[in-house]
């Protein structure tokens, strides 16, 4: 039988196959330290099963080959890493000013992931009603001025009292298979909420002591939406490290940078001091935003970029 994973546990998977959800687990041999990664089975995955004797349960043969999927570093094994969603249309990223705060730097590392395998990025500014003065004003500006220009749409949300939601998302979100990720606190359940009221996600108020978000989502699950298409809900990322990405390729995925690759004078310049880099040329004269820049020179050094 072939199904979709909905829900990681960790040693469970729940698994849609048709209109059926059946309770599934791995068998030994994809357990292999050989494949750097904390969780050999992605929400997302299709794979291959066979029920077991009771027909209440199954075990997983195979893992069919992913069309794309969505990876960071792990924070809890060196030298592994995770696969938050596979099999994806698109990916939205939930960014919030404050409370807690999404740094550039990060929202640059979850694109250049997403651009890696071409994967359709949307960034959502969650608590606008949170948002007042010139700092927040220059902040949001900042998002539209930076990414709006790179083709990355910015939409702008008030998931715990904006009404019609669902409608605002329907044109977005209708037919495709779409990841929702973000830091913990940024109102990721919330939205979900708003989208899919059935899944009834726990939230929970963001941590007045550290400003950080309280994770409220344990484990990566799929939800179906009315209108066709899904939702991949995950928990929140308190950091994306990349891995995977020779420093050759990095500017590859950074679309202000991939338009002038092959003009550099060098055909291995890493855009960092190179003489006759045009890439460096467009820095200079405002071609390239100097944020982005300094988020590329942070992932190629793998320095924390907290700006």
């Amino acid at each position: 039988m072939k199904g979709r994973v909905i829900k990681s546990t960790g040693s469970w998977y729940l698994v849609q196959i048709d209109g059926e959800v059946v309770s599934s687990r791995l068998k030994g041999k994809f357990k292999q330290d050989e494949l750097k990664l904390t969780n050999p089975i992605a929400v997302g995955d299709w794979v291959e099963l066979e029920k077991e004797e009771n027909q209440e349960t199954a075990v997983i043969s195979d893992i069919l080959p992913r069309d794309n999927y969505v990876i960071r570093k792990s924070t809890r094994k060196q030298h592994f890493s995770h696969i938050i969603a596979s099999n994806l249309d698109q990916a939205i990223l939930v960014i919030t000013m404050k409370s807690p705060r999404t740094s550039l730097g990060f929202i640059d590392r979850f694109l250049v992931s997403t651009e890696s395998f071409r994967i359709p990025a949307i960034l959502v500014v969650n608590k606008m009603d949170q948002m007042s003065g010139e700092k927040a004003e220059d902040w949001l500006l900042d998002i539209q001025e930076i990414y709006e220009p790179l083709g990355y749409k910015v939409l702008e949300v008030s998931a715990l009292k904006e009404e019609n939601l669902k409608e605002k998302f329907d044109s977005v979100l209708a037919g495709k298979s779409t990841l929702i990720s973000g830091h913990s606190g940024v109102g990721k359940s919330t939205l979900l909420n708003a989208l899919v009221p059935a899944a009834a996600q726990h939230t929970k108020e963001v941590s007045g002591f550290t400003s950080k978000g309280v994770h409220t989502t344990t484990f990566a699950e799929l939800f179906a939406l009315e209108n066709g298409g899904d939702l991949i809900d995950t928990p929140g990322i308190k950091e994306f490290g990349i891995l995977d990405i020779e420093d050759n390729e990095l500017s590859h995925y950074f679309p202000e940078m991939r338009k002038y690759l092959g003009q550099c004078k060098y055909n291995n310049c890493q855009h960092v001091n190179e003489p006759g880099c045009v890439v460096l040329e467009k820095v200079e004269a405002g071609y390239i935003h100097p944020y982005r820049y300094e988020s590329y020179l942070n992932i190629l050094n793998e320095e924390d970029d907290y700006r």
